[in-house]
């Protein structure tokens, strides 16, 4: 396997993030596309990360390694805290949450007091779906390709209360963000309330115009709520920026544990600060937090250790900067998305153009079965990817998916010599899977 690491260039810690900010400065006046196809620059990104020598993984999408800097500020805080908890964990650690929340909201754009830190993106989006006020016959508008998760959230909702979901399909791949823009646009009635909107379609890559999105919704006098599980430390923003060009919206919900590469089990959900008194969080607070964003992290004893280590994956992400990483994502993608783009029978089900996808995508390939190709790349060649299918079409239980296809999503680790391994394997699978 290529890129293995050995104890010699093995970098722990400070070590890494030391050398990676200086690989950064050296390269600072060369454009972010310029440095996505740099071998040396990202060859010593690679050497902070820890990963299994016999496994090449291309399903970062779920849930990604850490760099070794990170983990170890983890472990080191979890040894201190386990010392004496009721004295380490809860008046020494439990303080640099804040300094976790400020370091968030300077990096994107927001107040820190709009920032609260939870443990995944399925609960900060479920703390701004039961928080809503909502009633009998209020419609939520979302599509059939959103998160499972977030849809049974407002499945629960709808048999609890009565209210309505609606979803919209969209066709793949979408070859103009403004077509996404008039799904929504043409889907809202005199009822819609709230518009869900994922920032990228965990399905295949999709990067949806959420600025535009929010910005219709709020003409309209809509909640906007963003699940960014797939863009955070993916896609570069800001939740409020000069000359209107922030995110804009509601609420947003992600984890930090995707493409931040943080400790497992964390997340950060934004709230405008205008919406914090009237929303109800989803575990009990006094009253007197009503209006304090850290009502949202009412949820009794957590690790605090973790916050260190979200401290180390932001200075980590930092130095290897925002447009530098989302190019060189791109550049992994592209390499592999072209290439299997010529072969009989593959569709890859997103553009590929910037503002249509990042760091992954789903390619489809007819007449051959998406579980039995993912097992066969595992088992054979041990390739680490994961099969999708998409809603069935038209909405009708049992009907056949609209698509089927393996997600295949790299991380700045992740060498062209690996993404060239998947492609010669995936070459010589498919012709033998569809014989």
């Amino acid at each position: 396997m290529a890129d293995g690491l050995s104890r010699r260039d093995f970098l722990r810690g400070a070590q890494a993030l030391a050398v990676v900010a200086a690989a950064s400065t050296a390269y600072a006046g060369r454009l972010p596309e310029q440095m996505a196809g740099d071998e040396d620059f990202w060859r010593e990104v690679r050497r902070a990360y820890v990963r299994d020598p016999k496994l090449i993984n291309l399903n970062n999408g779920g849930v990604a390694p850490a760099p070794t800097l990170v983990l170890d500020a983890e472990i080191e805080a979890i040894r201190y805290s386990n010392l004496l908890p009721a004295v380490r964990m809860w008046t020494d650690l439990e303080p640099k949450i804040e300094t976790t929340r400020k370091q968030i909201a300077a990096m994107w754009g927001a107040d820190p007091e709009s920032i609260a830190i939870t443990r995944n993106a399925s609960e900060s989006l479920q703390i701004a779906q039961f928080g809503l006020d909502l009633k009998p016959g209020d419609e939520v508008l979302l599509t059939s390709q959103d998160y499972p998760r977030m849809i049974t959230t407002w499945q629960q909702r709808e048999r609890r209360e009565g209210i309505v979901m609606r979803q919209v399909d969209f066709a793949v791949p979408v070859k103009r963000p403004e077509d996404l823009v008039a799904l929504y646009q043409r889907a809202i009635t005199p009822r819609t309330r709230v518009i869900h909107v994922s920032q990228v379609c965990f399905m295949t890559g999709q990067i949806f115009p959420v600025r535009e999105i929010c910005a219709l919704a709020r003409q309209h006098g809509i909640t906007s709520i963003v699940d960014g599980a797939h863009a955070f430390a993916h896609v570069p923003f800001k939740f409020a920026a000069a000359g209107g060009d922030g995110l804009d919206c509601d609420f947003y919900g992600a984890s930090l544990h995707k493409w931040l590469s943080a400790p497992i089990g964390t997340g950060v959900l934004y709230v405008r600060r205008d919406r914090i008194a009237r929303h109800w969080a989803l575990m009990a607070a006094p009253p007197s937090m009503d209006n304090n964003i850290r009502k949202f992290e009412e949820i009794g004893t957590h690790p605090a250790a973790m916050h260190n280590g979200i401290q180390q994956a932001l200075a980590f992400y930092e130095q290897i900067g925002a447009e530098r990483k989302f190019a060189r994502l791109r550049y992994l993608k592209q390499r592999y998305a072209e290439r299997l783009a010529q072969m009989p029978g593959v569709t890859v089900l997103v553009g590929l153009a910037p503002e249509l996808s990042g760091a992954f995508s789903t390619v489809q390939f007819e007449g051959v079965d998406a579980g039995k190709l993912a097992s066969t790349l595992l088992e054979k060649y041990s390739i680490v990817v994961v099969p999708i299918s998409g809603p069935p079409l038209n909405g009708q239980a049992g009907a056949k998916p609209q698509f089927t296809g393996l997600r295949v999503s790299p991380n700045v680790y992740t060498s062209v010599e690996e993404i060239d391994l998947f492609c010669d394997a995936v070459e010589k699978t498919v012709p033998a899977l569809r014989a």
